[in-house]
């Protein structure tokens, strides 16, 4: 780091040493699957395309009886496998193997921009005070007409209900990122081991009530419209009321948001007069 005194000795010599461009944050994308081989060689190849490449993709074979492990490592992704049941094993063992400063998650069924690492990237250096961003999505498949209403009940809903359980913006696990470190903080009391737990809004209250979260500005994530299909809806909705009801009475709103606003007053007040946080 460059001090006053080191400024003063370059002054003193008739020279001033450049400052240092801020480290280049390290990425890893995670992608939990499970039997998704086709969706998952489409995704692989919009990741290909990135104009930013990410510096590894963590492919987590959730027991797969397909050919997801050989698809993912055919497109140069570092494969781990998962024999614990539910997404949410599958998505923390990959959290658990990344080397990236920032973990970045979607799905299998999942189609990113072209920009979305160079975006994800962009957005924490210009944030240092916020440990996860979580961005928009669309439907690629399905009737074109239902695509965009369906997408925004969908997301809106989501955002609605469980807002009012964790008191702050909830983490969408189609188009997500967080620090490395936020997730250190937090691994050991993610419930990883129950598969009937939604481990993005899981996430959510872990991470959430100490940590910053943001929604990612631009691109909107293109997705499956699955959720709608072969009763993956009614499996959601179930799952994310157990999500919520896990976390009671410890995080029964009214205590919850207590805990969250005390928190938020003890940063304001220990921050330095006119710092940006």
């Amino acid at each position: 780091m460059i001090t006053a005194e080191d400024l003063d000795d370059d002054r003193h010599h008739g020279r001033r040493e450049p400052m240092h461009p801020p480290r280049t944050l390290t990425t890893s994308i995670v992608i939990p699957v499970k039997d998704d081989a086709d969706l998952l060689a489409l995704c692989l190849a919009a990741l290909a395309g990135q104009t930013t490449p990410a510096d590894e993709i963590v492919v987590v074979d959730n027991a797969s009886t397909d050919a997801s492990a050989v698809v993912a490592r055919a497109a140069g992704a570092r494969v781990i496998t998962c024999a614990d049941p539910g997404i949410g094993a599958a998505a923390a063992a990959g959290y658990d193997a990344a080397h990236g400063d920032l973990i970045l998650r979607l799905d299998a069924d999942c189609l990113p921009g072209a920009g979305w690492v160079d975006e994800v990237s962009r957005a924490f250096a210009a944030a240092h005070d916020v440990a996860a961003f979580t961005g928009r999505a669309h439907f690629t498949d399905g009737p074109s007409a239902l695509r965009a209403p369906l997408a925004a009940l969908y997301l809106g809903a989501y955002a609605a209900v469980t807002g009012l359980a964790l008191g702050h913006r909830p983490l969408f696990g189609s188009n997500l990122a967080f620090r490395r470190d936020a997730w250190l903080a937090v691994r050991d009391e993610v419930h990883r081991q129950d598969p009937e737990v939604h481990d993005d809004l899981d996430l959510a209250f872990h991470l959430g009530e100490r940590h910053r979260i943001r929604a990612l500005p631009g691109l909107s994530m293109g997705m499956s419209m699955r959720p709608f299909t072969g009763g993956h809806f009614g499996r959601r909705v179930h799952r994310g009321m157990r999500s919520v009801l896990v976390h009671w009475p410890h995080d029964f709103p009214p205590l919850r948001w207590g805990r969250m606003l005390a928190h938020r007053t003890r940063r304001r007040t220990s921050s330095p007069r006119g710092s940006r946080r």
